[in-house]
């Protein structure tokens, strides 16, 4: 084999390699599970509107959003059995904006 040709098979192999790992290193920066998250807010908003920081109006309003993600979650799942790369990143992104909402929500 000539050279050239050898080391654009490696570079290929290497560009491969490094396209396959891509979507492992998005699921390295979520250290807790979707389950942990949402329980810890629900938490958060229970500590809320025991300290008077969240009315009656916000506290159904992060409800019903944590409602909207539970059931989205629960969709995802059953729809194949398991929770997907892309799916994973929307309930993450959802869950970032709830979480956000808290925050407003108790300090404000």
């Amino acid at each position: 084999m000539p050279r050239r040709f050898t080391s654009v098979v490696l570079a290929s192999a290497l560009a491969a390699v490094t396209l396959l790992t891509i979507p492992t290193f998005s699921f390295a920066g979520s250290k807790h599970s979707l389950g942990w998250r949402t329980h810890h807010q629900q938490a958060r908003i229970y500590q809320g509107v025991k300290q008077e920081q969240i009315g009656p109006r916000e506290y159904h309003r992060l409800e019903h959003q944590q409602y909207r993600t539970a059931r989205l979650r629960y969709r995802f799942r059953h729809n194949d059995g398991h929770i997907g790369p892309w799916e994973h990143t929307r309930l993450q992104h959802r869950l970032n904006h709830t979480s956000r909402s808290i925050y407003y929500a108790r300090h404000n």
